[in-house]
């Protein structure tokens, strides 16, 4: 039995919708599936405003951009995420402040933002972990109290909520993946959030390269003009109709990913301790994109990586923590995270798709059962 870490998902139904965008002989941005699915985000998330873009990293730039975040600014995130969420503000100039995150959920901190925030801080990138929600009743309390912009990092977490919010709904901007290894994907793909009206139109112009075509194709104006710097943010036609095939079965595929989490914790619960397993708090509802277990040590992961790689199993570690990367030369040495060294040291993910079967998750069980009882 050979199992991948993950199968991007394929429902069978992309094809058609993409025989459509091609007989209509629309190729790129801005057309009918891209409409479709942004309207669906809209409704999914109760956001006021979504933009299709051509990744995730794509809509993070928008918001360093509509944020003018410049050179001497400062912008708190975890460390324990992707370079893509930070690699935006760090081109536009801003200083990182990394934050240490929740050893349970795996999302920032709440409780360590604040001692951070200086007269130089801009803005919070609250990162939703694993398809979880961060806490973002008191994050955006925070960011209130101290007059600062709120982003959710929404890559994974399409679907989930928090206290029966949408993730994306909270902050005054947010953005989504759609990357081949997310719930529904495209291949590459994003969307930006917008929960600020006021923020709509100048993001429409962003889009387009910094034009404000959008008046244009409105008939507001009789020719268009560059307004601002930026770049093209737009996401194909073709990007869009694979995704919106994948739109329309959001519930039922995030439904099957809460039932392999379900059945990986409720057979690992009963050889690894709690403390060593995903925790989804109450208030929260995830959308089962990962499941992932500790291990003793740095030294036992691998060991536990290399022998299910002999069983046919593909497992995983995550992020290296961004602080200790070696484009920062040893910048940050003095930063102390401990929560995200000892993740970053012991996490590990295990295989989780939509097709994977219960009886595939069963025999990936059983060699992890096996694996630790060799060792005792």
């Amino acid at each position: 039995m050979k199992i991948p870490f993950n199968k991007p998902l394929v429902l069978g139904n992309e094809t058609e919708y993409l025989k459509q965008a091609i007989d209509k002989n629309r190729f790129s941005g801005k057309g009918e599936f891209t409409s479709k699915c942004a309207e669906f985000i809209e409704t999914e998330t109760s956001c006021q405003k979504a933009i299709m873009t051509p990744s995730c990293t794509s809509a993070l730039e928008m918001c360093a951009l509509l944020y003018n975040i410049k050179s001497g600014d400062e912008v708190i995130m975890p460390s324990f995420t992707h370079p893509g969420t930070a690699n935006p503000f760090v081109r536009a100039g801003a200083e990182i402040v990394w934050c240490d995150v929740k050893k349970d959920t795996k999302n920032i901190d709440e409780n360590k933002i604040e001692p951070l925030i200086t007269n130089k801080t801009k803005a919070v990138v609250a990162v939703h972990y694993g398809g979880g929600v961060c806490r973002m009743d008191k994050i955006a309390a925070i960011c209130k109290r101290n007059d600062l912009f709120l982003i959710e990092d929404a890559a994974m977490s399409i679907g989930s909520r928090f206290k029966d919010q949408p993730a994306g709904s909270f902050g005054d901007l947010a953005v989504i993946s759609f990357h081949k290894t997310k719930n529904v994907q495209c291949g590459e793909g994003g969307a930006l959030l917008i929960n600020k009206k006021e923020m709509i139109e100048r993001a429409e112009f962003l889009r387009d390269y910094g034009t404000n075509r959008i008046h244009f194709e409105k008939g507001l104006i009789e020719k268009y003009t560059w307004v601002e710097k930026s770049s093209n943010f737009s996401m194909s036609e073709l990007q869009a109709a694979f995704l919106y095939a994948q739109f329309k079965n959001l519930s039922k595929v995030n439904e099957k990913r809460n039932l392999l989490f379900k059945r990986y914790l409720k057979y690992l619960s009963e050889i690894i301790e709690n403390n060593r397993l995903p925790v989804i708090p109450n208030e929260c509802l995830a959308n089962g994109h990962c499941f992932y277990i500790h291990t003793k040590n740095e030294r036992q992961r691998k060991d536990l990586i290399d022998y299910l790689k002999r069983q046919g199993i593909e497992a995983v570690f995550h992020y290296q923590p961004l602080h200790k990367a070696a484009l920062w030369e040893g910048r940050y040495n003095k930063v102390d995270l401990p929560v995200t060294d000892y993740i970053c040291e012991t996490i590990l993910r295990l295989p989780m798709f939509y097709s994977l079967t219960i009886r595939e998750v069963d025999f990936i069980c059983s060699k992890i059962l096996e694996f630790y009882e060799k060792l005792s």
